[in-house]
């Protein structure tokens, strides 16, 4: 009875040191992340999903270790601003971005917190970082390299329409690196020898405008850009395109389940979570921006509505179908 009745004592006393020493231990760090993005949580809410799957799969748990401060501008640019410095003052350990205006914003906004950008399509020549190899100063992330595809929208359009020779393009003047897309956009429809309408839309307000300049132009095919107020305006875009019977390639594959006829890129969602969250995971443990080389794709897809073409009157070439990484009929 006396071993028990020491024994017991023995436990209780280890219990009351172990509590004791527990609470007396400081609590784990919870990481606050901010998160600015140019356009609408509805759409580009995949996006913020991407990176929280690749840091869930990177042992960081909302809640947990880390918190998430999202900040959508629902495609209104001009509020960047105002929301990176919302997420300054609440002295969040990380800012990661969506866009090349968010990054611009983001960086206007603070010198010291790290930044991890991603959706930017030419990060060097819009000023956010000095190299894709050596960024430099509190920037880093990934750059999906749009500028690079512009041209590359314009061939498979006309791939898919042949008999086109007037193409418009939707660009946002907000955007900061649209201006040098035209050039190169410019530079294809020479190669290819067709006429370019060039239609600048910078907020929702003008989309009915510009097609309806479009139709006057005699426009018979449509790009429109990636950005992130664009996309906000899916729907509308979509639906104006269908109305005109217009056939639009898009820079964003997110346009082409909801009825886009085609896009050509890179899944956004998937490079937040290959190469977004394992920059912020490495930035979290303690590595420094300015020594993480700015990442890049390796693949990027084409989609084709088939749906889309049949109303339109189009035959998509076997040439295009073979080469589609994803049909939706």
């Amino acid at each position: 009875m006396r071993w028990r009745f020491a024994t017991t004592l023995v436990i209780f006393a280890l219990l009351q040191f172990v509590a004791s020493w527990a609470e007396a231990q400081p609590a784990a760090k919870v990481w606050r992340i901010g998160y600015l993005d140019q356009g609408s949580k509805a759409i580009n809410g995949a996006f913020l999903d991407g990176l929280r799957q690749g840091l869930r799969e990177l042992g960081w748990v909302e809640g947990r270790n880390i918190v998430i401060e999202a900040r959508f501008a629902e495609g209104k640019t001009e509020q960047l601003p105002a929301l990176a410095a919302d997420l300054v003052r609440l002295k969040v350990d990380l800012i990661a971005t969506s866009t090349t205006p968010a990054a611009l914003a983001a960086k206007q906004a603070t010198t010291t917190i790290p930044i991890v950008i991603g959706f930017a399509a030419d990060p060097v020549g819009s000023g956010i970082v000095a190299s894709l190899a050596h960024p430099g100063g509190n920037i880093t992330g990934w750059t999906h390299q749009g500028l690079e595809l512009r041209g590359k929208y314009l061939e498979l359009l006309k791939e898919a329409v042949p008999s086109a020779t007037r193409f418009g393009v939707f660009w946002n003047p907000a955007n900061q690196v649209h201006k040098p897309s035209l050039k190169v956009i410019e530079a294809a429809a020479k190669r290819l020898n067709v006429e370019l309408q060039t239609v600048p839309v910078q907020h929702p307000r003008e989309l009915e405008p510009a097609f309806s300049a479009l139709v006057e132009k005699g426009v018979q095919a449509l790009v429109v850009f990636p950005d992130g107020m664009l996309l906000a305006e899916m729907k509308t875009i979509i639906a104006n395109a269908a109305k005109d019977r217009l056939p639009a390639m898009y820079g964003q594959r997110e346009y082409v389940p909801a009825g886009g006829l085609m896009a050509y890129g890179a899944n956004l969602a998937e490079l937040n979570r290959q190469l977004g969250a394992p920059l912020v995971d490495k930035i979290l443990k303690g590595a420094s921006p300015a020594n993480l080389p700015v990442e890049q794709p390796m693949k990027f897809e084409l989609l084709l509505n088939l749906r889309t073409a049949k109303s339109l009157g189009l035959s998509l070439p076997q040439s295009l179908l073979v080469r589609a990484d994803q049909l939706i009929e």
